[in-house]
């Protein structure tokens, strides 16, 4: 049984821009944006499907047609059964009123009736966790018990359609975590649901299938790992493409990194590897003097650039580093990387151990793409082994956490 259904939808904003008058005071005219372009697929009954894709591909535009917020342009869809959606949870909250009468009016707006919303109360107030405060005016919630208590209402509506719209973006990682465990509660219970995220985890992690967007088409659908890879791969390559001018940063001279590559064991270079596979790190540098007591690092960010990952530093174990004049390189060998899936950008520096200035900082033309590997939960995949301890333990009793 098909629940939802898309057949050639295409989806035509009109933009307004100056367009200049001959001889007279500028007017105005439109253009066209097309948010979808002939956009097909369906959704099965008890299926939860995946929508990626860069902002502005038309994930969200998805999601507005379905929730009958617009209207296609062309094409057609079909929807079998009750539609809701989780969609900037606590938007139709009054700051004036208790939580208790939020969630009374969010829910009405939302489509469920009184009833419904009586026999759910107890669930609501206590899945939001606000319980203390549910008859105190919502103009004094933290910003935590405000979408806590948005979201609580959007998920306890009984639905055979939901659309959910990076909803695990609000609260703390332990609300984050209640929030994935309600939808996999739905999953079970046999809701149809389009989930929308760029947490790409959460996607393989949600959902049956996965779709993916690119400029108002769709380019792929499959397997959730297999797509997740796929934009990833897309992703990783347009990121590389986009670094490969930026700027170098430099400090006062010395010495100079002209590059920084990746290896595996048998040393051919990569620009691919995944969590916990073996990896080795090179800084290929350029000495025009002695720089004695060298410290050379390697420095992993997320992908905007900001968030440190890990740092790799030949000031951690190992002697004295003398860069000589002329050209060396410096290589950084990892037995299991620890990174989880993502692009991420490298920058390196070079120091004196005993100086305060850095003698270069290089960033901005290395990314390196980690693919799905060892499957753990987190931002950070250890190395590690294990073994059952108890009275009549062997030492053989090891098992490697291969």
């Amino acid at each position: 049984m098909i629940d939802v259904a898309f057949a050639h939808v295409s989806k035509r904003y009109k933009i307004n821009q100056p367009v200049s008058a001959v001889g007279g005071s500028p007017s105005r005219g439109t253009k066209d944006f097309w948010a979808l372009k002939d956009v097909s697929f369906e959704v099965g009954h008890g299926e939860t499907l995946g929508v990626i894709g860069h902002n502005g591909a038309g994930k969200s535009t998805i999601l507005k047609l379905l929730s009958q917020i617009t209207s296609p342009t062309s094409g057609e869809i079909r929807l079998a059964g009750r539609v809701a959606a989780l969609i900037e949870v606590g938007s139709g909250f009054h700051p004036e009123l208790t939580g208790r009468e939020n969630v009374y009016l969010s829910g009405s707006i939302l489509g469920m009736k009184r009833r419904e919303i009586d026999r759910k109360l107890e669930q609501i107030i206590e899945f939001a966790g606000v319980r203390e405060f549910i008859d105190t005016p919502v103009k004094w919630y933290s910003s935590g018990m405000y979408v806590r208590l948005g979201f609580a209402v959007a998920a306890h509506l009984e639905a055979d359609i939901l659309l959910v719209d990076e909803v695990l973006a609000v609260g703390d990682a332990a609300f984050q975590l209640q929030c994935i465990d309600r939808l996999n509660e739905l999953r079970r219970s046999g809701t149809t649901m389009l989930f929308i995220s760029h947490d790409l985890s959460s996607i393989e992690k949600l959902c049956d299938r996965v779709a993916l967007m690119e400029h108002g088409e769709l380019v792929a659908s499959g397997a959730a790992h297999e797509i997740v890879e796929q934009y990833q791969r897309t992703a990783a390559s347009a990121h590389i493409a986009a670094v490969a001018d930026a700027k170098i940063r430099t400090a006062a001279g010395g010495a100079k990194v002209g590059a920084i590559t990746f290896h595996d064991l048998e040393g051919k270079e990569v620009l691919t590897t995944s969590t916990g596979a073996p990896l080795i790190a090179r800084v290929h540098f350029q000495a025009f003097r002695s720089v004695e007591d060298a410290v050379v690092e390697v420095f992993y960010y997320s992908r905007d650039g900001r968030t440190l990952h890990f740092q790799q530093s030949t000031a951690i174990g190992g002697g004295e580093l003398t860069l000589s004049p002329g050209g060396g390189v410096v290589e950084f060998s990892m037995p299991g990387l620890g990174l989880q899936p993502g692009i991420y950008s490298i920058g390196a520096t070079i120091r004196e151990r005993s100086g305060a200035d850095t003698i270069d900082w290089f960033y901005g033309r290395t990314a390196l793409y980690v693919e799905p590997g060892k499957s753990v939960r987190g931002y950070f995949y250890t190395p590690h082994d294990w073994r059952l301890v108890t009275e009549h333990a062997q030492a053989g009793d090891r098992s490697p956490n291969a």
